[in-house]
């Protein structure tokens, strides 16, 4: 990993302002469904404040305002779960992201105090990435050093993943280390064999992953909606994959005849090539798992590859995640290497993309 993380930062009385990833699921009445991606960045929060930072300001979006207020992707509700996460720090939320309220809530901070701002998404110069939108955060926080730890946005050209970088010094956090280190890893230095089994209903972005792979990967599987609809020709006829590639032969159908899960027969071929790999990624559910009915595979392939010992696994995207924490909740003894914050940034980092927000960490 060629970038400094914040164990290189000479954190001592620093002001801190650290992206974090905080875009996480909630109901109809605004309650959080999954503090996953809160928990997540625990570590490099506890991190900043064993090693002296003066204030640690925490930034994040949530959902898609498209520019403007709402008032039901305020991240309020999250400093109050983050605050039940950090018992011993008191965690302060202000609605703005700059000007006199925020100056005043970092003034009242004391040494080592968090402060979460509100949805950098309801102001336009963040998803416009303005170099004066993240300054006037700079310059009401008195941030002195930059912390990028949302490892689900760094492949976005935004102002808090690019723009940034022209203002203060970047490092990355632990969360975005722990994820790229595994990611590469499983790309360029895998334990073999390596399986690739991919889901989901968007083969466009299956597409390149399966091409950055097709040389890699010993076997590649794919089940969900992108293999009940087929796969394009171009990957079908791909020389590198012949004897890798399977795609499910039979499917689980409703009453109408829709494909909408694997059947026994890619179940059993699934979970066989499971246990026989040493590194398996997986991406994109199996089949439509909301739906109990058919969530058969995808919770069987879940199971097959947190009971196997040594595999590293590495379980990409927000529903594949999602689908597998809730699996945890009554499965406690699954185990598995990485479950990742971030599906976008973790297909193109894996597909060879660049990654705005990893290109402008410090080197």
């Amino acid at each position: 990993m060629n970038f400094l993380t914040v164990k290189d930062a000479k954190l001592r009385n620093q002001v801190c302002l650290v992206r974090v990833d905080y875009n996480i699921p909630l109901d109809e009445e605004g309650n959080i469904t999954s503090d996953f991606r809160i928990r997540a960045s625990l570590p490099t929060i506890n991190f900043l404040k064993e090693k002296g930072a003066k204030k640690i300001i925490l930034i994040s979006h949530l959902g898609r305002p498209e520019g403007k207020k709402d008032k039901k992707l305020s991240l309020k509700p999250v400093a109050f779960r983050l605050a039940e996460l950090l018992p011993d720090s008191k965690v302060d939320f202000v609605d703005d992201v700059s000007g006199p309220d925020v100056e005043d809530a970092v003034n009242g901070l004391k040494k080592g105090g968090v402060l979460l701002l509100e949805n950098l998404r309801f102001y336009p110069g963040e998803e416009k990435n303005s170099d004066d939108f993240i300054r006037e955060i700079i310059d009401s926080t008195g941030a002195t050093i930059y912390v990028q730890d949302g490892f689900a946005v760094i492949h976005r050209a935004h102002a808090s993943t690019s723009a940034v970088a022209k203002n203060l010094p970047v490092y990355a956090g632990l969360l975005l280390e722990k994820e790229i280190s595994a990611l590469s890893s499983a790309l360029k230095s895998p334990k073999k064999p390596l399986s690739l089994v991919l889901g989901g209903a968007k083969v466009e972005e299956k597409t390149p992953l399966i091409s950055a792979f097709s040389k890699v990967a010993d076997k590649i599987l794919v089940g969900g909606k992108i293999a009940a609809d087929g796969l394009p020709k171009e990957v079908l006829e791909n020389p590198d994959l012949a004897g890798k590639l399977y795609v499910s032969e039979d499917f689980d159908e409703d009453a109408e005849g829709n494909k909408f899960d694997i059947g026994p027969l890619a179940t059993a071929k699934f979970a066989d090539v499971i246990k026989s790999s040493k590194t398996v990624i997986w991406n994109g559910l199996l089949g439509k798992a909301e739906d109990p009915a058919f969530a058969t595979g995808s919770e069987f392939v879940a199971k097959t590859l947190g009971e196997t010992e040594g595999i590293a696994s590495l379980i990409l995207g927000g529903d594949t995640t999602g689908f597998v924490e809730n699996l945890l909740k009554e499965n406690p003894n699954l185990s598995y290497s990485l479950l990742s914050t971030g599906g976008g940034a973790a297909l193109e980092f894996l597909s060879g993309k660049s990654l705005p927000g990893l290109e402008v960490i410090e080197k």
